[in-house]
Parts: C-alpha cells; structure tokens; sequence
C-alpha cells in the first residue's frame, strides 16, 4: 500500500506540475528555460573565476579535489548565465511583435518618416535590451567550456589510474613488505591504545565509562550472533507451507531482520569501542572505513537468502534444488565478504600509508578467492539456464541474458586476478570489485520485482497474470532505469557526470527547431491521454446511446463511430503539441519534407502502416481470431503497425500486409463468435433408398454434440451424380474452430450407419469398348463371341499396347458403338 501511495503521490506532483502548462501554453514555452533571478550576475567576479580557471586547465597541476570544487563553482556559475539569458524575455517578444507589425521595409528603401523613425527606434530598445541575453550567451559559452576542460583533465586522469603498471603481488622481493603491512597497522592501532591509556585522565574517564561499554559490548555481541537467527525463526513461522501475499510480504519484511540486527549490533560494538575513548585518529578512521564494508557483507548475505532461499513453497527466482541453492546461498555471502574485505583492506591500507607493493600483497589473495566464488556462481547459472530451457523448450529472454552474465562471470573470473598478477592491480580492482557491487544491485532489483510482484497480488488477488501484467512490469521498468545512476556510480562515474546529464536533460533536445524536454513530453503526454479518454467516452456514448435511437443502419452507426474515433485522436494529437508548446510549423516543415520522400519510395510502408492503425483501432480482426484472405486459412497470431502474422493451420507463419487486410477480401469466421457452419456431402449408389438414407444422415446431424438445434441442421438430396446420388449435411456449429473434427466424426459416423444399413458407398465405374477385338490375341471361344469388356476403373485389363494395336476407344463417349 505504501507503494501505490507514492506512486500516486508522485502522479498528483506531476499533473499539478502541468496543470500550469496546460492553462498557458506560452508559459510552458517560457518555462522551459529556468529563470533564477531577473537580475544580471556578478560579471567582474566571474571574470576572476573564469581567469583563474583557465589557468588551472592550462597548468594541469592542481589536484583532483581542487579541480572538482572549482567545477562546482564554475557549474553554479552557468546556471546563473542560463537564468539570465531570459532577462527581458517579455519586452523582447513585445518589441518584435512590433517590429513584425510595421512589416518589412520597401525593395526601395523609401518609407514614410514617422514609420521609419518607429522602427528605428524599436530596433534601438531591441539592441538595448538583448544586450544582457547576448551577454550572458558568451559567459554561458565560456563557463561550458571551462567545465568541458576540467572533465576531460579528471577522465584523463582517471585512465591513467587505471593503466598504470605497477608492482607484481607475485614478485617475492615485495612479501617482505605486504607481510609486515599488517602487523604494523596493528603496532600503531596498539600505540595510540597504549599512549591514551598512560594519560591519568583519559584512564579515569576510561573507567567510568566501562558500564556503559559492557552494557553496548553485550547487546552487541548478542544481536550479532543471535540476531540472524531470531529473524529466520520468525519468517518461517509467519511464512508457513503455503503463504498467500499478505504473508509473503509480512516475512519479508521480518526477514529484514537477519540484515539490520546484526549490523545494529556491529554498531553498538564500534560505538562501545569509541566509548572507552581510547582509539585515536587511525583508530577512529579504520572503524569508519569498518561499518560499510560490514553493512555490504550483511546485505550480501541476506540477499543471497532471497535469490536463493531454502524453504520456498511458490515461485523461485533461479530453477534450482535445494543443494544448489543451499550453494548459491553460500557463494554469495562469501561474495559479499571478499567484496567488503578488498574494499576495508584497500582503505585501512590508505589510512595507515602502505607502500603499493605491501597493498597488492595483501589484496591479491582476496582477487584471486573471488575469482573462484565468481566462477562457481556462474556454474550455478549456468544449471539454471539449462534447466529452464528444459522446462520451457526453448531459450527465453531472460535465459539468454543469464547466460550471457554467466559467461561474463568466467570471464571475469579468470582476467581479473590475471591482471593483478601481472600488475595491472588498479585495473583488476576496477573490474572485480563494481561486478561484484553490480551483482549484489541486481539482486536487489530482482527482490525488489518479487515484492511488487506480491503487493499486486494482494490487491488484485489476481496470482495468475500477475507476472505478466502490465503495472508490475511497469513498475519494474522504472525500478531498472532509478538504478542506472547507482550502477553509472559503481563503475566510476563522477556526481558531477550525473549532475550534468541530469542538466542536459532537463534543459532538453532541439530537433528542427523546436525543444523538447520531459516537462514538455509530460505535458504532451498527459493532454493526448486526456483527449483520447475523452473521444474514447464520446464514442461511447453514440454507439449505446444517441445512435441506437435513429433510423441509421449497423453499418452506417459504426462509420460514424470510427470516424469521430479518428477525429478524435487527430484533435487530441494537435492539443498536446500546442500544449506542450511546440511549434507546428517547425512540425509542418519536416512532415512536408517527410511527403516528398513518402511520395517517391516509401508509398507502400506508409500504406501498411496507416492500415496497421486502422486494424489496431477498429478491430476488424484480432489475435485468435480464424480468418481467410489470399485463399490463406490461419489465426492471427499477431498485428502489428506494418503487417499481420497468421499461423495457417499446419504452424506455418504467413506475413500479411496490412494493406491487403484493409483493401482486400477479408473472411473472418470467429468474428464476435464461434458459430459456423459445417457441409458434409455425401454420395450414395444408384438404387439406395433415398428417403432412409436421409433419414440417416439426420440423425447423424442430430447427435452430434455440437451441432445447434436453432437453426436445426438440414439434409439436402443436391443432383444426380456421374455415379452417385449426391446429398449434403448442412449444419451449424457452436465452434466453428472444430469444424474439421465434426467433419471427419460425421464421415466415420455415417460410415459405420450405411454399413448397417447395407447402404453402398460408390466409387468411380467406367466402360472400356473395343472397336476391333479380333486385333486382339484371344482364344477361339472368344473370338466368336466377343463380348463388350468392361472394367470398374482405369486399370482394365487391356495394355496401352493392345489399346493402339485394336485402335480401342477408352474416351468413354461412345464412339465404337
């Protein structure tokens, strides 16, 4: 519930946020550049900053620190120059709307006085006042650039970092120093105890403070090692077998208990340490440095436990058996461990000043531990991606993208610590440490999925198509693109880079002279929905309302619907773009340069895409739905913008163009329902009973479960075939998509009937005559009395040789009588 709040609290701040943008358009237009103050900026200071400025980026020396604090001063300052480029903005629209009024001045050059002495002096305030706008354009110019150097000389820089070769953890004359980095650190932590301690006074405060210290010592100690506990026992009790959503969620949320009792606890302990007060600068930094490499092995851990739980009664995230999860819970908190101890020993090793070869000592072996975790991970992914391909028949999507994350795994698993061994350590780090942080964010985002997965089932009680409904999938699409900037963070981008993409895109883009920015694609957004709501709830109201009650056909009241449908739209497109401020004839320009390209190659593209939309808006056919056109049978299995996909009935896909289902002969046999018709024919041998054979074939009609009594199905005696009295069953069906199974059940009963019957099913006969049979080698008792050979098919006993030899007749038509 707390989710759908903010979402519709969100959802009011924007549409009141546009409410005055759709009340004044000219004042979204004036909106879209932000005005700080009306006031020029500061030039004479700016002039320093800028001066001294340029003189950092020429000298390239100053630190990254230094450079990064000038940035801000320098972003601050063009923000400044941005607002003061709409100084005046009103009187500089009035001036040219005069300016525009007098018209343009004669080919000639002659014009009356008192015209040219109006113009001259509106030209001379429009110079007057675009002054300020002109100059606050160059400081603008001078700022960006200023920015645009010192970002370069910090990327630079950091390169650099990344490829500086430097000492081999593998060489052995650099042990000596990495085995004795630790044992120092400790010297010193060990000093500064032992110097506070000797000081009277420290050791009297140190005294009175132990109550307090054991009290945050026990309850420490208490929640760190009993507190993952407590929060297991109860989410499995809250949980139980079978856990409905409100459930789930209620466990989740207890399950956040194995995650925030022992790091409260890690915090009493520290807190308990600092207490004593006998920790000194070094000491005090180092357990700074401890709480977030703590809190990211904790988090580590427990989300391990959600991606690969052990006591799951529905869905699970990975297609995996309890052995295997019961690894992957493993191999992710060692993760999460390595990770934090890397990050830890990396900044003790700054605050203590380790020599490079000392630090590369000591780190190395963590690389190489996760290394092995990494690549044992990817195996467990890689069961998963073949398990599911084996549930599923085939590679989905998300299977696809796990199999690639697994190979990236393996890869990163074995270059990272070969970098480092060979001494490109900075770049090892620089690879290792953001993949393990972005595996651990994108465990986040698939518990974060579930979790809204679970709200909508409890407020839709909808578990079925909650997977594949659109809100949840919504939702997740904008939980993905919130946490770009985390991931654009872990892998080493700078606030500052954030800061000024975030700028650009509020400022917005120009595409053939007209801006557009999210305000004003909100704006656009939300009047065009508007609109369409509003024409959606006016057709409406004439197809149940006003049109039933006239004298107007089916046909002619679903014209008029579909047409006020189009208007609609049209309107309510026209309506978002003033809205949102946007210039049409920039607009009209482009679309007349778009017909001139339409008219010449892309006549056919745009023909099926204009269909495409008429077939998505009135619906003529629909996906299931049975049609015929082109003499293709199929279901459509899917309409798009430019072509339509039916699947014909032998899994076929044929490509319609839109144009042929809009232009051409269409037949759809489950339009709005499935009733249908079935013709069985039936062909019978000369001399059966006519009217028992109809009796038959009706009560074969009859039976069947799907034929429909209203309209009752009808036997027909159709002709006198070539060698069958031909009749027909005519019947309609509940479904029509079962007509050949109806057609093949009738066939196998009618057969089974004429058998009992003794009714003759015939088959093709036809008489052979020989016009000179004495050509023909026969017996004598033949020769004298040559009968007339007949044969019930083509295969007679007379050979094409025999034929040519008696030049016999097997036309059919008589000819040798």
């Amino acid at each position: 519930m707390r989710l759908l709040k903010g979402l519709a609290l969100i959802f009011l701040l924007a549409f009141w946020s546009a409410v005055p943008l759709l009340l004044a358009p000219e004042a979204a237009q004036a909106q879209s550049t932000p005005q700080i103050s009306q006031s020029e900026p500061d030039y004479e200071t700016w002039i320093r900053t800028a001066d001294r400025a340029d003189e950092a980026i020429e000298a390239a020396r100053a630190s990254t620190t230094a450079l990064e604090t000038l940035r801000e001063d320098l972003a601050g300052w063009r923000q400044q120059f941005i607002a003061a480029q709409g100084i005046n903005s009103n009187a500089l629209a009035t001036v040219r709307r005069q300016i525009s009024d007098l018209g343009p001045v004669p080919e000639n050059g002659e014009e009356p006085e008192d015209v040219a002495a109006n113009r001259q002096l509106l030209q001379d305030r429009l110079d007057r006042l675009n002054a300020p706008v002109l100059r606050a354009e160059l400081a603008f110019s001078r700022a960006d650039g200023l920015i645009r150097g010192i970002d370069k000389i910090i990327r630079d820089r950091q390169a650099e970092e990344l490829l500086e070769f430097g000492p081999s953890p593998l060489n052995p004359t650099h042990w000596a120093a990495g085995l004795a980095a630790l044992p120092a650190t400790m010297t010193q932590l060990s000093g500064e105890i032992s110097k506070a301690w000797r000081n009277p006074v420290q050791a009297a405060e140190t005294r009175n403070s132990l109550p307090v210290v054991a009290v945050l010592t026990l309850l420490g100690l208490i929640l760190v090692s009993r507190g993952r506990v407590w929060s297991r026992r109860l989410t499995n009790r809250v949980l139980g077998e079978n856990p409905g959503a409100g459930l789930w969620i209620t466990g989740f949320v207890v399950s956040l208990g194995s995650l925030g009792l022992p790091f409260v606890g890690i915090l009493l302990l520290i807190e308990a340490i600092v207490s004593t007060g006998l920790v000194g600068l070094r000491g005090d930094q180092i357990l700074a440095a401890f709480v977030p490499a703590a809190f990211a092995f904790l988090l580590a851990r427990w989300l391990a436990t959600r991606v690969f739980p052990a006591d799951e009664a529905r869905t699970l995230p990975l297609i995996l058996d309890a052995t295997q999860r019961s690894r992957g819970r493993f191999f992710g908190a060692c993760l999460g461990l390595v990770a934090a101890t890397a990050v830890f020993l990396r900044d003790v090793g700054d605050i203590s000043g380790w020599s490079d070869a000392a630090t590369n000592v000591v780190v190395f072996p963590v690389l190489v531990i996760s290394g092995f975790l990494l690549w044992r991970l990817a195996n467990l992914l890689r069961v998963h991606v073949r398990n599911s391909s084996e549930a599923d028949g085939e590679e989905s999507y998300r299977t696809k993208l796990i199999s690639v994350l697994a190979l990236g795994l393996v890869v990163l698993a074995f270059v990272s610590p070969l970098l480092a061994a060979v001494g490109y350590f900075r770049l090892a780090e620089s690879l290792m440490l953001p993949s393990l942080a972005s595996l651990e964010m994108l465990a986040v985002l698939l518990v974060l999925q579930r979790l809204v997965v679970e709200v909508y089932v409890l407020i839709t009680g909808n578990r079925e198509g909650a997977a594949e409904s659109l809100l949840p999938i919504l939702i997740g699409f904008l939980l993905v693109l919130a946490s770009l900037p985390i991931f654009a963070l872990i892998w080493g981008a700078r606030v500052a880079d954030l800061t000024e993409l975030w700028t650009q895109a509020l400022d917005g883009i120009s595409i053939g002279g007209v801006r557009i920015s999210p305000m004003i694609f909100l704006t656009f957004a939300l009047v065009f929905v508007l609109g369409y709501l509003a024409t959606r709830m006016v057709q409406g109201a004439l197809k149940n309302t006003i049109l039933p009650k006239t004298r107007m056909d089916a046909g002619g009241r679903n014209a008029i619907v579909s047409g006020v449908g189009y208007l609609g739209i049209f309107l309510a497109a026209v309506i978002a773009i003033t809205s949102a401020g946007i210039d049409l004839s920039s607009i009209a320009i482009v679309a007349g340069a778009l017909s001139v390209g339409i008219g010449f190659g892309l006549q056919n593209i745009v023909s099926n895409f204009v269909s495409g939309i008429i077939l998505l808006i009135e619906r003529p056919i629909s996906e299931g739905d049975w049609i015929e056109v082109g003499g293709v049978h199929g279901t459509v299995r899917d309409i798009s913008v430019r072509s339509t996909i039916i699947q014909t009935f032998d899994r076929s896909d044929v490509i319609v163009p839109n144009s042929d289902l809009v232009s051409g002969r269409v037949t759809n046999y489950t339009r709005g329902n499935t009733v249908g018709r079935v013709i069985v024919p039936v062909g019978v041998a000369y001399g059966s009973d006519t009217k028992k054979v109809e009796a038959i074939l009706q009560e074969v009609a009859d039976a069947h479960p799907l034929v429909l009594m209203n309209p009752p199905p009808a036997v027909l005696f159709r002709s006198f075939g070539a060698s069958s009295l031909d009749f027909e069953i005519r019947a309609i069906l509940r479904d029509v998509n079962y007509v050949m199974s109806v057609h093949s059940e009738m066939n196998h009963e009618i057969a089974r009937r004429f058998e009992e019957e003794g009714i003759e099913v015939p088959f093709a006969q036809r008489d052979i005559w020989i016009r000179n049979p004495e050509a023909l080698p026969q017996t004598q008792a033949q020769q004298s009395d040559p009968p007339p050979m007949k044969s019930k098919d083509m295969s007679a006993h007379v050979t094409p040789e025999d034929l040519d030899a008696g030049k016999g007749d097997a036309d059919g038509d008589g000819g040798g009588r």
